[in-house]
């Protein structure tokens, strides 16, 4: 029957839907805000703030990613201690399936933006943001954040403002050392 289409020029065609794919997505990401709500009182305990965290399937396996931030600044010391300290809590609590590397460090130059002050407090530096779903027919924004409020974000794309609400955002991260011309 298909060798039949084929020769008088029809083709059939397929759409295939990954359910699982999505169905993984949003499991994920359950797992990932109870693990933020797990871990949040601790660090702070610590003296610390969670900027961000990040579990993801990479070439060595699953990864959990943490990022920790203090006033004065993160040292090796302190991503070791904080290292322990969840990586106890976590077999304790024993929310992770899968075997997994943990990786706690401090944001870097280029840190994430998650919260809102933290957008408030990088003002006038260019960022990099990618939302959920498009807007405007495109998802990445590079440019200088104008404005930060509890609800939005805008930024200057070239002279094209955009605001973003931050529950579209599906990342966002200060571009510290990038200028706008590249």
């Amino acid at each position: 029957m298909i060798g039949l289409l084929r020769e008088v020029g029809v083709s059939p065609t397929f759409f295939l839907f990954n359910v699982m794919a999505v169905g993984m997505e949003e499991k994920t990401a359950e797992l990932i805000d109870q693990i933020w709500q797990l871990l949040e009182p601790v660090i702070r305990s610590e003296g610390m703030e969670v900027i961000e965290l990040e579990y993801r399937r990479e070439s060595p396996g699953w990864v959990l990613r943490l990022f920790i931030d203090h006033p004065g600044g993160i040292t090796v010391n302190d991503c070791a201690r904080i290292s322990q300290v969840v990586g106890d809590l976590l077999d304790v609590a024993d929310l992770i399936e899968n075997p997994y590397h943990l990786e706690v460090s401090s944001p870097g130059l280029n840190r994430p933006l998650r919260k809102p002050e933290h957008f408030k407090a990088h003002q006038g530096s260019i960022i990099e943001v990618k939302t959920v779903t498009p807007m405007q027919n495109r998802r990445k924004f590079k440019g200088v954040l104008l404005q930060a409020s509890p609800e939005e974000i805008e930024i200057d794309c070239q002279g094209q403002i955009f605001t973003i609400p931050l529950a579209l955002l599906e990342r966002a991260r200060l571009c510290y050392l990038d200028s706008i011309e590249k």
